[in-house]
């Protein structure tokens, strides 16, 4: 009986930190989205136009790149 609830409790504590990686990479790329198209919005514009997302990825890593070595510089 215990090892079948530590084995549900081992799964369910899996799922919730794996919903929670995905969530705040989520909230980090939504984040960055919204940076660019403030800062750069004909990037984004051209490639909502063409439906080319390599130059919208690009910018996107870019801006993530910059802002994580930004908080780097910190610690």
């Amino acid at each position: 009986m215990d090892a079948r609830r530590s084995r549900t409790n081992s799964i369910g504590s899996l799922s919730f930190n794996l919903v929670g990686i995905v969530g705040v990479l989520a909230a980090i790329i939504a984040g960055a989205t919204m940076w660019l198209v403030l800062t750069d919005p004909v990037t984004v514009a051209e490639s909502v136009d063409t439906g080319e997302v390599s130059p919208l990825v690009r910018s996107l890593a870019t801006t993530i790149f910059e802002a994580l070595r930004g908080l780097l510089k910190y610690l």
